[in-house]
């Protein structure tokens, strides 16, 4: 098990950037896949971004994949995402998530263990 806490939301105009980081505990992050997911008012979760063990692989929802980017320190404990080119809609709750099950389920958010308690990422337009 691994604790994670998200950091680096906050109120944006659109256009703008932004790097979110998620702090794990503990000595095995670097055995686990990472992802980022987001959940806007009223909607549901949705997958945005994960990247494998080794920062070899990495994966995105469609309609994100030219703006954001993930990417993570083993040595730090930390994956990060950059967001550029914010959009209003990019407006939710950013959760990091860590799992140990196969590649091939990284945008199943019941296939990761643990979770943060999320960052905030508002966009005004």
């Amino acid at each position: 098990q691994v604790q994670l806490v998200e950091s680096g939301g906050g109120l944006v105009q659109a256009g703008g950037s932004l790097r979110l980081s998620c702090v794990a505990s503990g000595r095995t992050f670097s055995t686990y896949t990472m992802g980022w997911f987001r959940q806007a008012p009223g909607k549901e979760r949705e997958f945005v971004a994960a990247i494998s063990r080794d920062s070899i692989t990495t994966s995105y929802k469609d309609s994100v994949k030219d703006r954001f980017s993930i990417s993570r320190n083993n040595a730090a404990n930390t994956v990060y995402l950059q967001i550029d080119s914010l959009k209003p809609e990019d407006t939710a709750v950013y959760n990091c998530a860590a799992s140990r099950s196969g590649w091939d389920r990284v945008r199943d958010s019941r296939s990761y263990d643990d979770w943060g308690r999320g960052t905030q990422v508002t966009v005004s337009s």
